[in-house]
């Protein structure tokens, strides 16, 4: 049997320098898979967190995207992609696919403010190529959303200065704004 040379290079990336970690509790595998659909992305303010060596380890496996229809839509005041935790609205969302070593997912969980604001869910994910291999991925999504935020328009790919004029302000221009993080009241939901 012959492999498409593609596909065995997609494999060794999901597969490679893998271990269980001893520090999370429960068994959790790593590298582990996942998936960044807005500002963690390559040429998006955020993409630094993923390239910074002293947050961990993140390997690109490939351009991605989401089996399920979701809402990615932005919001607040500072205009942040939010994937809303509502299946089959929404498009098959577009990104990118990263395996995380045990450091780089504790940085992401603490950069999304898991599982206060985001919440990380496994989900399938497609990886695009010459033949797309489904996996399931790590998502944060936003789950504890206010109903009024389904009616934003939902975009299939995120782009902090796409057409869509809402600009991505960064957290560090936020802190003196915001210091108190109210902007969470805008999309959270009251319990």
């Amino acid at each position: 049997m012959i492999l498409n040379p593609w596909i065995v290079s997609v494999i060794r990336r999901l597969t490679c320098c893998t271990h269980i970690s001893t520090m999370s509790p429960g068994l959790t595998l790593f590298p582990y898979p996942v998936f960044v659909y807005g500002t963690l992305k390559t040429n998006e303010p955020n993409h630094s967190v993923l390239t910074d060596s002293k947050n961990g380890v993140a390997t690109f496996v490939g351009h991605a995207r989401t089996v399920k229809k979701w809402p990615l839509i932005i919001a607040s005041s500072f205009n942040i992609p939010y994937l809303l935790y509502s299946e089959g609205k929404g498009h098959h969302v577009h990104g990118e696919l990263y395996n995380v070593d045990e450091k780089m997912l504790d940085t992401l969980d603490e950069l999304e403010c898991h599982p206060d604001y985001y919440e990380r869910t496994m989900e399938s994910v497609e990886i695009l190529g010459e033949e797309n291999i489904v996996t399931n991925a790590a998502i944060y999504f936003l789950k504890k959303y206010k109903p009024s935020l389904l009616q934003k328009p939902c975009l299939e790919t995120y782009s902090s200065k796409g057409d869509h004029g809402l600009v991505y302000v960064p957290r560090y221009m936020r802190q003196n704004a915001d210091p108190n993080a109210t902007h969470w009241r805008e999309v959270l939901r009251s319990e």
